[in-house]
């Protein structure tokens, strides 16, 4: 009792981070549960079932982390542990994250609200918790060595301080950031406004994510945790086209996402169809006078963008990354320009060097969104993902924000293909030739009959990627 006590009075007088720098078997019992989620899928969001009332996120293909209310205290139980995140269809990778998943759960709490977080360590090395954007006591900060002791294996720390300001923040380790960040151990945290703020709108559907990397070298699920500036797996939510859900949106709503950056290097963001004006960041909401219509924002190392826009524009419109290479499955850095060489001549003695063997390149590299090309077991493709007229020729930050008339409102599903109205499709040219051009036919503007309406019906089976695996790489991990 004397040394519940002790550590009682001090977390209530010096704002201790470390409440608790062991829990013992008895203690335990007092800890909230700590919920698991294996899913990949983007779960509904979680209408708050106690405490202050909020328009709850939906967090892309991962989810809000439930609570327990103790004497008016919101308690969430993070576990550092070793999981396997499923990037895209059969494409699996070796991480570190929370409760089952990378990213760990979203936090959402309001504005005001007092928090206690337990977090335990089930990692092979120490860690701590960084609550990044927060205003709190500087015990509570979680910077290993400099504001706690590091959370040993094994061990469950407390941290506890009130969210005192509205805004989209993360959490992170401070605690050998290179090895832990690599192998994906981060998350979301939300703060709501408590009651109408002058400056956050009310949004119908607010989308959360956070853009990561990792380095995966073909045929293998662990990624390299020394590598700078070499990624080759880039995603969103620990997820990379066609793995990534779609935004779904009815026709009229105001949509918010909310966007983190915990990679090496800067992401421009850039969205199809829409505007959008950046409404906030990690240091709060963004003064009206200082907004300005975008349809591309960059995501610098270590920010949140808050970016809202009204969903006036029916349609399946793409959003990704605006740098090529991250829209791109793992690539070879050292891949020489084919383009323009005609080594047809020199196949057939290769491939009876090499059967596997193919021309690549010659024509550019969109040939490779349709070919089966021969990976490593466990390798993800460099151009994947189709969509109802073809390749989509896309691997890594994409997805569609889809808007449709006809949804219900906080229907989430995705609603299928887009059936594109009479008259509003680009079609094939069959007239008569441009100046100096080649004939290609005859006739003029198609009739509304001919254009191209694909099933409107969702498919219920996620798009796979192309790969044919050769034989003899079944020994790969």
């Amino acid at each position: 009792m004397k040394r519940r006590n002790l550590l009682t009075g001090l977390a209530q007088t010096a704002g201790l981070a470390v409440a608790a720098a062991s829990v013992s078997r008895v203690a335990l019992a007092a800890l909230p549960e700590a919920p698991q989620q294996t899913s990949a899928d983007t779960a509904p969001p979680l209408v708050p079932p106690t405490g202050q009332p909020y328009h709850p996120v939906v967090t892309l293909n991962g989810w809000t982390c439930p609570w327990r209310m103790n004497n008016g205290v919101k308690e969430f139980h993070l576990v550092a542990e070793p999981v396997v995140r499923e990037m895209a269809p059969g494409f699996l990778v070796n991480m570190w994250g929370y409760n089952g998943q990378s990213p760990g759960p979203t936090i959402e709490v309001v504005e005001g609200d007092r928090v206690r977080l337990f977090v335990t360590n089930r990692l092979p090395e120490h860690t701590t918790m960084h609550w990044h954007g927060q205003r709190l006591p500087a015990g509570m900060d979680g910077v290993g060595g400099l504001t706690q002791p590091q959370i040993q294996p094994g061990k469950t720390f407390v941290y506890e301080f009130v969210a005192r300001r509205p805004g989209s923040f993360m959490y992170h380790p401070h605690a050998d950031e290179m090895t832990q960040m690599a192998m994906g151990m981060m998350g979301l945290w939300i703060t709501h406004p408590k009651g109408k703020h002058p400056l956050i709108a009310e949004a119908q559907r607010d989308y959360a994510f956070l853009l990561n990397a990792f380095d995966v070298e073909p045929g293998s699920r662990t990624p390299q945790v020394n590598t700078m500036t070499e990624f080759n797996i880039w995603s969103w939510n620990s997820r990379v086209f066609p793995g990534i859900s779609p935004l779904v949106a009815r026709q009229g709503e105001r949509v918010r996402m909310r966007i983190g950056n915990l990679t090496m290097t800067n992401h421009p963001i850039h969205l199809h169809g829409h505007e959008f004006e950046v409404t906030g960041t990690d240091g709060g909401p963004v003064p009206k006078s200082a907004r300005w219509p975008e349809v591309t924002t960059d995501v610098a190392v270590g920010q949140m963008r808050q970016v809202e826009f009204i969903a006036d524009e029916p349609g399946d419109w793409a959003m990704h990354c605006h740098k090529s290479h991250h829209t791109m499955g793992a690539m070879g850095h050292g891949v020489p320009t084919m383009i323009g060489v005609d080594h047809r001549s020199l196949v057939g003695k290769i491939q009876k060097v090499v059967p596997d063997y193919m021309v690549m390149g010659e024509r550019g590299m969109a040939d490779m969104g349709e070919m089966e090309m021969p990976l490593p077991d466990n390798t993800f493709p460099m151009m994947t993902g189709t969509g109802p007229y073809g390749p989509i020729e896309m691997g890594g930050m994409f997805t569609t924000l889809k808007v449709r008339a006809d949804l219900a409102p906080g229907d989430y599903k995705d609603p299928g293909n887009f059936r594109q109205p009479p008259g509003t499709q680009a079609w094939e040219w069959t007239g008569a030739p441009a100046a100096g051009g080649a004939t290609s036919g005859t006739g003029s503007l198609p009739p509304a009959a001919r254009q191209s309406t694909p099933d409107s019906t969702p498919d219920s089976t996620p798009a796979t990627a192309s790969a044919r695996k050769p034989a003899g790489h079944g020994g790969h991990h």
